[in-house]
């Protein structure tokens, strides 16, 4: 995908380096609260604690705490940066289509694990998106496993990665991630399973729309799709469960199958609208 010289978003949160759960200093928010109180009691400025807890917290490609990325994961840093900015035009476009408004989401880098508003998560789980505070999570050492636990190398499956979790901020700013969510408890486990995947394959045809505008501008090099696919096809659920323990349960499904999971990528790359990416009326045999 060429990025050359190419906008990158404002929208990006550096937080490599940093201590999940600790802010600035390591003061944690009661901490912060204190200090600020013990200040303002000895006269001092409340804005001077505010300024040290903002020390080690910067954006746009700045690291944090003294933090050393390589060459290479800096040169990542800025490509994603990239494709959250080319994100940023599609979707605005396509809500303004729609009649709607779009907010942007945040990206926020780390290593190791994270504090988040859906709690403190580890790099383990992988990119992920939190809707309680609009914000893509990404350690960028996933890119190292896609290329060589997943094989699906190329900088287009990284790509494909940001693209489908702003397809989760997509979703809950169009309400469709909190009815499923809310289904939660009150369906079986496996229905509940059932909704899931279909939140995430509509997350993958939201991936497809990007891509869809994304070519249209001329930006995408030859393979790059084919890298998507390939990523695509690496986590699906069959696959990933046949590889872990060398056969499949259907019905504990979250994320769908490795030739859904492609399919859908493709329905909203063919189509780059929102109309073609209803994965929850369909009938499950036609999934």
């Amino acid at each position: 995908m060429d990025v050359k010289g190419r906008r990158k978003s404002t929208n990006v949160e550096d937080r490599r380096g940093m201590s999940a759960g600790k802010i600035g200093g390591g003061l944690g928010g009661v901490g912060i609260i204190i200090a600020i109180i013990f200040t303002l009691l000895n006269g001092g400025d409340a804005g001077d604690v505010l300024n040290e807890v903002t020390k080690g917290i910067t954006q746009n490609g700045q690291t944090t705490e003294n933090y050393e990325p390589t060459a290479e994961e800096q040169e990542l840093a800025e490509f994603v940066s990239v494709v959250l900015a080319d994100t940023e035009d599609v979707w605005q476009h396509v809500f303004e289509e729609n009649g709607r408004t779009y907010k942007n989401p945040t990206l926020v880098l780390f290593t190791d694990s994270v504090s988040s508003g859906c709690g403190l998560q580890s790099a383990a789980v992988g990119p992920f998106y939190c809707p309680a505070d609009y914000k893509l999570y990404i350690d960028l050492s996933f890119y190292k496993e896609l290329k060589n636990r997943f094989n699906a190398p190329g900088d287009f499956a990284m790509a494909y990665v940001v693209a489908h979790e702003v397809g989760h901020h997509v979703q809950t700013l169009l309400g469709a991630s909190q009815q499923v969510h809310a289904l939660n408890g009150k369906v079986s486990q496996a229905e509940y399973n059932e909704a899931v995947k279909r939140l995430e394959l509509q997350a993958d045809y939201y991936s497809g729309v990007w891509a869809h505008y994304v070519q249209n501008k001329g930006y995408l090099e030859k393979g790059d799709f084919e890298e998507a696919l390939t990523a695509a096809n690496a986590i699906g659920d069959d696959t990933l469960q046949m590889e872990a323990q060398g056969y499949v349960v259907p019905e504990s499904f979250t994320h769908g199958t490795s030739e859904q999971r492609m399919r859908w990528f493709e329905k909203g790359y063919e189509s780059g609208t929102l109309k073609g990416g209803d994965t929850f009326s369909i009938e499950a045999s036609k999934l």
